[in-house]
């Protein structure tokens, strides 16, 4: 099979993780290694070097990777260590399944030129991996010219330290992009504790976040007309709620040319 960068592909994708012996690390090798479509070959992680997971031994360096011949690699790290690795992996001609976050926009420029569309690697680089949450963005943004108001709240564990989430912030930049007027304004003139009515982000969206123990990623898009309500909503209740995200993404990274940052290019 002949894949976006030119080179002949295994009937089975070899796939490599950065971040193994991470929490979602462990999870990709385990569901790639399950995966009759595709091949667990290589790991790196320079906490956990020598140990063995789900068949693989653990190595140090990047260059396991192109030592392992992977096609792919999927990267569920930090920003601080992926901003090396992926314009690594693409001067390496090896595509990137990317579920790291924190990246500024100038990260997301750099992945774009190093990435470029054409007959290079490939990369995408999602908010989300849960096919739910993919879809409950491409729902908000097909309602949105249809209502006049719009809030979004996401609700995430107690140990998530950044918000509002990156799912809602895609949320948002989708629901931006389908309008072409804002919503109507927040009616609040005064607000009794500060911050109560959330963040305002473009078009008059107000963004609300929850930071809950027992919670893993959660998402509510609330829009309102005259007499109706819609609510979508879409719940992880687990981390391996990613993992069939990231198995479609290793399986068609090579027919998605350049740089994608969500995961919807990759749903029918």
């Amino acid at each position: 099979m002949r894949g976006a960068t030119g080179m002949e592909y295994r009937e089975a994708m070899r796939v490599g993780v950065s971040g193994a012996a991470g929490r979602m690390g462990r999870m990709v090798c385990a569901a790639v290694a399950a995966d009759p479509g595709l091949e667990l070959v290589a790991g790196v992680d320079p906490h956990a070097v020598g140990e063995p997971i789900e068949g693989i031994v653990v190595e140090e360096h990047l260059h396991s990777f192109v030592d392992r011949t992977c096609d792919v690699v999927v990267d569920f790290t930090i920003a601080a260590a992926a901003r090396n690795t992926l314009p690594w992996l693409a001067l390496h001609g090896i595509h990137a399944v990317v579920g790291t976050t924190g990246f500024s926009d100038d990260d997301m420029e750099l992945f774009e030129s190093a990435f470029a569309a054409g007959d290079g690697p490939n990369c995408v680089v999602a908010p989300n991996f849960a096919i739910s949450a993919v879809l409950m963005m491409r729902f908000a943004a097909i309602a949105a010219p249809l209502f006049d108001t719009v809030e979004v709240i996401e609700l995430h564990h107690d140990r998530k330290v950044d918000s509002p989430s990156g799912t809602a912030m895609a949320t948002v930049a989708a629901i931006e992009a389908a309008r072409t007027s804002d919503f109507d304004p927040d009616p609040t003139e005064r607000e009794v504790l500060p911050g109560a009515r959330g963040g305002a982000a473009p078009r008059n969206v107000r963004v609300h976040s929850v930071r809950m123990r027992g919670m893993v990623a959660h998402q509510e898009v609330i829009m309102g007309a005259q007499g109706q309500t819609l609510t979508i909503r879409q719940d992880s209740y687990d981390r391996d709620s990613f993992m069939p995200g990231v198995l479609l993404a290793c399986r068609r990274i090579a027919d998605v040319s350049g740089l994608s940052r969500s995961l919807d290019p990759f749903l029918p």
